[in-house]
């Protein structure tokens, strides 16, 4: 069993367009005979290459549009997330499916500064896509 083989069977075996453009280019490589072949080798090489540089520009493109979990703003936003899910998730339907009315189904309300930062990182999670698309539409 020669090495050709062996690496086309592990290629075939993990898939996708990339490992069979790359048996592709290196079969095309090692049946070429004349410079034509070469040629045609050498194209399907750069073409993989160009693939795998495009993959990695969209992967770095999503990077930079979604963040990282750990930002500020994400922060202020797992904190209020938090609140929310224990009071709708937690009291409300758990609480009055089980029809428990005990201290631990109870959460205090949010007054005065809190409810206001509250609503105001939840609304500028809602808001703020919507005013990057018209800042976008402006700039054109």
């Amino acid at each position: 069993m020669s090495w050709f083989s062996i690496a086309s069977a592990v290629f075939r075996f993990l898939g996708g367009d990339t490992a069979k453009s790359l048996l592709a280019a290196y079969q095309a490589h090692l049946t070429a005979n004349n410079n034509d072949h070469k040629i045609a080798a050498d194209l399907a090489a750069q073409e993989v290459t160009a693939q795998t540089a495009e993959t990695q520009a969209v992967t770095q493109l999503k990077i930079a549009q979604i963040g990282h979990p750990w930002e500020v703003e994400k922060l202020f936003a797992y904190v209020t997330l938090s609140y929310y899910a224990k009071l709708l998730i937690w009291d409300k339907v758990i609480g009055s499916l089980a029809g428990y009315t005990e201290s631990i189904f109870v959460t205090d309300p949010l007054r005065s500064y809190d409810a206001i930062w509250g609503g105001m990182i939840i609304s500028y999670y809602f808001a703020k896509r919507g005013f990057e698309n018209i800042m976008q539409i402006l700039k054109r």
